[in-house]
């Protein structure tokens, strides 16, 4: 899928202003990781590691401070119960 594409099927859903606000205040590391979730809708750690190049300990650091603001959403995989899956969490 080409990047227009992708622009016109999903929902630019970090445009909501409250949401906005609390995303600029975020690390780089946490608006790199909102921004990937924004176009994909769930993904693991790893593969959200894999996605942004950046190291499992920062990709867990941002999913902490995206979860300490409500902006993600995590649940355990059905089929491998140690992984959790996360999708952003922005109206």
């Amino acid at each position: 899928m080409s990047v227009p594409e992708l622009s016109q099927t999903s929902t630019n859903r970090l445009q909501d202003a409250d949401s906005t606000e609390v995303v600029r205040d975020l690390p780089p590391s946490a608006k790199l990781v909102a921004k990937v979730l924004e176009y994909n809708e769930t993904m693991t750690q790893s593969e959200l590691a894999d996605e942004t190049l950046l190291p499992p300990r920062t990709v867990r650091y941002a999913l902490n401070r995206l979860e300490d603001e409500d902006l993600v959403d995590s649940r355990f995989s059905f089929s491998d119960a140690r992984k959790r899956l996360y999708t952003l969490d922005i109206e």
